[in-house]
């Protein structure tokens, strides 16, 4: 008797439990839920390419950034810093700031792993080739967390981002409906939101129009599209500081009541763009956002307080987007959108209705053959059957599982595996029974028995 009332409290426990957390999946209430995929309620299905040769650009730019900003600061003399994907090079002008030099890099190798080779006064650095593949494992995981923060931000419920291959990520977005909510998501996944403050090449500018990129990179320049003046703009290739100081970003509006996003730097950032700006009053100063320059303004006087604006006659919609896409993190390489496929709601209500209508057919017909055949038995058996269906409900609720149409014939055939165990246990109970048992026995070695 102890242990009869010991298996009723499990199984009431086990309901309770049960039907607690499947509530907000079944009837749509507060609580957790079970996520619908793709194939039930329909969205976007996006496959992505990360360039992580890109992110490793990216990196050795900024570290020519550093190298150039803080030999300046120790009066370390260095000429042609430039940087590729094979790492950044340059030439020291002062034999005697050796030590300085070395020690300095060592500085800014910080936790990463450097290989420095050195001719007479020429430099060359890269990460070496366990770091680089560290980068770019570390590159898909950043640009995995940034697109779930950006859809977060967006509004999106239930988004799901996973990586798929070396290179590649899966990203579905259930419930996107409207072709407008399918331009905003995919635009605000691509953009990588790089922000970067450049230098004008003041010297060479005036030759822009006519100048190719080839020409651009051995004067150790860029050439980029100007946003608002139209044409092309010459800047100095190694960016003064980028977007990784960047602390927060948001809509405001300028003097002619435009949306324009503000943002503001780390205490870093702020001391670099400050001492810039002082050290260049009178020269240009581009804001760059994702290679494209918004802004090149003449600087003034020292900009102190590390804050900007960038302008584009940008809609409200598009400027909360770059304020959600530079919040989130700049991406440390640029994605491409490899596949896109849009699946219609209705595809997801008509598989949702036809499965649900196959799972109560298929459900009521085997616990009307199990009550028949089996009598109290099968009443029993039908009870932990449907206590089996709402524990799996809840579990799916409680971890944020996404049901899909595969997922719902794995609950069917579930179903049908209950349905086979207590055909078995029944049958051993009659069994013993007809050894003219008790039945309390026989229950008892009915279960014991059934696994044999």
């Amino acid at each position: 008797m102890k242990l009869f009332n010991s298996r009723l409290i499990v199984f009431i426990f086990a309901l309770l439990l049960g039907v607690g957390f499947s509530v907000p999946s079944l009837l749509e209430t507060k609580g957790p839920k079970i996520t619908l995929g793709l194939d039930l309620r329909g969205g976007l299905n996006m496959l992505l390419g990360v360039q992580t040769d890109e992110a490793l650009k990216n990196k050795y730019l900024s570290l020519a950034s550093a190298l150039e900003y803080n030999a300046k600061k120790q009066n370390i003399l260095l000429k042609d810093i430039k940087s590729s994907l094979e790492g950044i090079s340059f030439e020291l002008l002062d034999e005697d700031e050796a030590k300085k030099l070395d020690a300095l890099l060592v500085e800014l190798q910080g936790h990463s792993q450097f290989e420095i080779k050195k001719e007479a006064e020429f430099y060359s650095v890269k990460l070496t080739p366990l770091e680089q593949e560290e980068l770019r494992k570390n590159t898909i995981l950043q640009v995995i967390g940034i697109i779930r923060n950006r859809l977060d931000q967006f509004g999106l419920a239930e988004p799901v981002v996973i990586q798929q291959g070396k290179e590649e990520i899966s990203v579905q977005l259930p419930g996107i409906k409207t072709l407008e909510e399918e331009r905003r998501a995919k635009d605000l996944i691509s953009r990588s939101a790089h922000l970067q403050m450049m230098a004008v090449d003041e010297e060479h500018n005036k030759d822009a129009m006519k100048m190719t990129d080839l020409e651009a990179q051995k004067l150790g320049s860029v050439l980029l599209s100007d946003v608002e003046m139209g044409g092309k703009i010459l800047l100095k290739a190694i960016p003064i500081l980028d977007g990784e100081m960047l602390t927060d970003a948001k809509v405001v509006y300028d003097q002619n009541n435009q949306p324009v996003v503000s943002f503001t730097l780390d205490a870093q950032g702020a001391k670099i763009f400050g001492d810039f700006s002082g050290a260049n009053v009178g020269k240009r100063m581009a804001i760059v956002l994702d290679n494209k320059v918004y802004s090149a303004p003449v600087i003034r006087e020292r900009i102190g307080g590390g804050s900007g604006q960038i302008s584009g006659n940008f809609s409200v919609a598009q400027a909360s987007d770059l304020a959600i896409a530079l919040r989130s993190g700049a991406m440390s390489a640029p994605i491409q959108v490899l596949e896109k496929r849009i699946i219609g709601p209705s595809l997801g209500k008509d598989s949702i209705k036809t499965s649900i209508i196959a799972l109560i057919g298929g459900f009521i017909l085997v616990m009307g053959f199990m009550v028949l055949y089996y009598s109290m038995a099968g009443v029993i058996a039908c009870m932990a059957l449907v206590v089996n269906l709402f524990l799996i409900v809840a579990v799916m609720a409680i971890f944020g599982a996404t049901l899909t149409l595969p997922g719902m014939a794995g609950i069917v055939l579930t179903v049908g595996i209950a349905v086979d165990a207590n055909i078995i246990i029944n049958e051993r109970i009659r069994e013993v029974l007809r050894e003219n048992e008790g039945i309390a026995k026989a229950i008892h070695l009915g279960y014991i028995n059934a696994s044999r």
